[in-house]
């Protein structure tokens, strides 16, 4: 009996042993040391953060959870390329602009010439109303001279006869016979080449921009040269008028040599197959011989290049005869080829043209008319003289070449 019972005894421990086991066997895991949780993230910055889902009742009905906002995708836009107007007949409609600024001068001269007796003190008077403008010493005797063998031969004069007589002296004065042709046909596959120069502040940065801008408006295919190393906007400047109207800039850095960089630019042209060329050279004191010589320098690296078909000297008109003594510095360095006049539409006295031209013996090939980058145009002589002396046509400042 004894036997009997210490068999089951033996079996029940076995049996709890057994149950025992299959517990640990199979119970859920999570037991033994606790399991850390994994280490929270940063926070995200609050512009990162997704928006919360929101939640939207209906009306009687359950609420409807909706996803967050996506966040705006940002759009870098590109400024479009501008299309410029044409060159022709730009000073026509930028008359009445050049009318209020020299008009003043036509009046004067007008009421002097229609009186009935001219003696030599209204002589006087507009010999000074001429060497005021600027007309320079030089072409007011010479005018004033015509004027009196002219006025013995009429007598009495209208005030038409008084103002076609003044219009033909001072047409005559101003060069209507001079080529002002802007030579920029390329030679072959070699581009034709401007190189713009003046001293400080006279506009030939903006100025290069402008004529970029008629010369792709007329269909012509420009490069850009920026050779003013000297100034550190000038770079700057001229790239944002060249990406205006997708003309590529040959640029260094500031204090590089002008004429490193101008060879580069002539060089890509070249390799570009463009029609033009225009290089944009830092503005020198005309008193400078050093910065002089270097122009000179920049002309000849050119030329090993390229043929230079233009060099345009940028004055402002405003400046009057002094002027005059930077452009023939100038002349005395480089072969000047045309004269662009800026700010011909303020206070500028519009005699400028026929001093400098006949100073020179080069025509003035472009005027600067206004702050807007389309107002150079090429110089029209008879729009000119007609616009001093207020000769209004009906639509004049419309009409278009």
């Amino acid at each position: 009996m004894s036997d009997y019972l210490g068999i089951i005894v033996i079996v029940a421990v076995v049996a709890v042993l057994a149950v025992g086991g299959l517990f640990l066997l199979f119970r859920p895991k999570g037991g033994g040391a606790p399991t850390l949780p994994p280490p929270e993230a940063p926070p995200a910055p609050e512009a990162e953060r997704p928006a919360p889902p929101k939640e939207v009742a209906e009306e009687g009905g359950p609420t409807t959870t909706l996803p967050p906002p996506a966040r705006p995708v940002e759009v870098v836009k590109v400024p479009e390329v501008e299309v410029p107007p044409p060159s022709a007949g730009r000073m026509v409609r930028l008359r009445a602009r050049l009318a209020r600024s020299q008009n003043a001068l036509g009046r004067g001269l007008l009421e002097l010439l229609s009186r009935d007796h001219l003696d030599d003190e209204v002589w006087d008077e507009i010999e000074e109303t001429l060497i005021t403008a600027d007309v320079g010493v030089g072409p007011t005797r010479a005018i004033v001279e015509e004027l009196r063998t002219r006025v013995k031969v009429l007598g009495s004069r209208t005030p038409e006869e008084a103002r076609a007589l003044l219009r033909e002296l001072l047409l005559a004065q101003v060069g209507p016979d001079m080529d002002r042709t802007l030579h920029v046909t390329p030679h072959g596959e070699r581009p034709a080449v401007v190189l713009v120069v003046g001293v400080n502040g006279t506009g030939k940065t903006t100025t290069t921009g402008k004529l970029a801008r008629a010369l792709i408006g007329d269909g012509k295919q420009v490069l850009l040269g920026a050779a003013d190393t000297f100034r550190a906007a000038a770079a700057d400047q001229l790239q944002t008028w060249g990406d205006r109207v997708g003309a590529e800039v040959v640029r260094k850095d500031e204090g590089a040599d002008p004429a490193s960089v101008a060879f580069d630019a002539v060089a890509r042209g070249i390799e570009k197959k463009v029609d033009v060329v225009i290089v944009d050279t830092a503005g020198r004191l005309h008193t400078k011989t050093g910065l002089m010589d270097e122009l000179g320098k920049v002309k000849r690296v050119i030329e090993k290049k390229a043929t230079v078909d233009e060099v345009l000297l940028v004055l402002d008109a405003t400046t009057g005869q002094n002027g005059m003594r930077q452009a023939q510095v100038f002349a005395e360095v480089v072969n000047i080829t045309g004269i662009a006049l800026t700010k011909l539409d303020g206070t500028a006295k519009g005699g400028i043209v026929i001093s400098v031209q006949r100073e020179l013996g080069v025509p003035v090939k472009l005027v600067g008319l206004g702050e807007g980058p389309d107002d150079l145009a090429p110089f029209d002589p008879e729009v000119f003289v007609d616009a001093i002396l207020g000769d209004e046509k009906p639509g004049g400042d419309q009409k278009s070449a």
